[in-house]
């Protein structure tokens, strides 16, 4: 306690100058610890906090087509939905297609368009085709007649109110999408009506995780039991080949997995071979190839937090509950098995976080039907371009497993943990 005082200053025993001195060497190593701490900070500041702002803000911000066609939107903004707008707006967006067409740009507002109404791309990309051979001055006198003469869909409410849709900067429709939600031109809430896959892809996802941390429960708990337990040598050998996998590259370790499982496999080989089957079995590209070979390379991650803690356990504890006349089932449950809670519990955390955000097994192994969320999100990045949806489907995941998280650590976490 003394020590204490005399670092902050606050003992009554030194003097002004004592004390001063005292109160600058606790700001140095304060000061210290900072500068120790910074290089963490900036690193989580840079690898995590701002890819999830920047995910959480490309969920709401789509700026793409208030950019490209700034005059439309502007002269659209009166327009109650009902019927097509007026000619002005009609002959703006003649010129809009036609200079996006002289830049090249066509093609990326014809994408926007298309994902609020299918079909549309193909109508503004042949629009710009055609109005780019026309002059800007013939554009500005009958631009409204060559826009409906080069497609009937201009003449059709649908285009435009998509037209005002996609031109808002800030919106929910990626979150309403991503929920398999829309909104009516008129702003109310919907069931999607072109599809509803994500909400069944979300379930999906959490079906498969929990299937999946149950199955390395299952494997691994017994295996920690019996390395905590076995002598060090025998232990040490064994563990040798739970950490294997950690030295051999993910990708290699999938792709054995289609070695063994594909229809000409090493499995259905054997089986055809032993006369078990007489058609080999469709394993690959399903979910349950997904869920096995996730179980093999997630299985480590159940095994090192029940063996950290199991070896902690003091072994008398069970001799102990047996010398007061238990039978070993009944002194496992009652005694071993609470204490063993923190490393099952962290070790399911671990895998169900883990497996919920799997990308690379899922799309190697699973195909369409082993998919998960997370291989759509890919898809929207990479494929689509669609990296709003992404955004909100990261996002809503992201509020999920916190969501998850929070419901643990209030009903099972460590602090409602009573051990034995």
């Amino acid at each position: 306690m003394g020590q204490d005082q005399a670092i902050t200053g606050s003992d009554p025993r030194l003097t002004a100058g004592e004390a001063a001195l005292a109160r600058r060497e606790l700001r140095r190593h304060k000061l210290i610890a900072l500068l120790l701490v910074v290089p963490l900070l900036l690193f989580l500041l840079f690898a995590f906090v701002a890819p999830i702002a920047t995910m959480l803000y490309r969920g709401f911000n789509n700026p793409a087509v208030a950019q490209l066609i700034p005059g439309t939107l502007q002269r659209l903004v009166p327009w109650d939905g009902t019927g097509i707008p007026d000619r002005a707006v009609l002959t703006r967006m003649a010129l809009d297609l036609r200079r996006l067409a002289k830049i090249r740009r066509s093609g990326k507002l014809a994408e926007e368009l298309n994902r609020h109404l299918p079909g549309a791309s193909s109508v503004v990309k042949s629009t710009a085709r055609k109005l780019r051979r026309k002059s800007e001055t013939e554009l500005e006198q009958k631009g409204a007649d060559l826009l409906l003469a080069a497609n009937s869909l201009w003449s059709k409410p649908a285009i435009w109110q998509a037209v005002k849709k996609a031109g808002q900067v800030y919106t929910d429709t990626y979150y309403l999408t991503a929920m398999d939600l829309e909104r009516t031109f008129a702003g109310d809430i919907q069931t999607r009506q072109s599809g509803q896959i994500y909400v069944k892809l979300y379930t999906k996802t959490l079906r498969m995780a929990l299937i999946i941390t149950l199955m390395c429960l299952l494997l691994g708990y017994p295996l920690a039991y019996f390395l905590a337990n076995a002598p060090p040598k025998t232990a040490n050998m064994l563990m040798i080949f739970v950490l294997l996998p950690f030295w051999t590259s993910l990708l290699v370790r999938t792709t054995a997995w289609i070695a063994l499982l594909q229809t000409n496999g090493v499995i259905n080989s054997f089986l055809t071979a032993a006369s078990i089957v007489t058609d080999p079995l469709e394993m690959l590209y399903t979910e349950f190839s997904t869920v096995v070979a996730m179980t093999h390379i997630l299985l480590p991650f159940m095994i090192l937090p029940l063996y950290s803690v199991m070896k902690g356990i003091d072994p008398s504890y069970m001799r102990a509950a047996m010398s007061m006349g238990a039978r070993p089932l009944s002194a496992f449950v009652s005694v071993y098995l609470p204490n063993t809670m923190p490393g099952l519990s962290a070790g399911a955390l671990l895998v169900f976080i883990i497996s919920v955000g799997y990308y690379i097994t899922p799309a190697l192994v699973g195909g369409t039907k082993g998919q998960m969320i997370s291989n759509i999100i890919a898809f929207h990045m990479q494929q689509s371009n669609n990296w709003g949806l992404a955004a909100a489907l990261g996002t809503l995941l992201l509020v999920l497993i916190l969501t998850l998280y929070w419901l643990y650590d209030r009903f099972v976490g460590a602090a409602n943990i009573k051990l034995g």
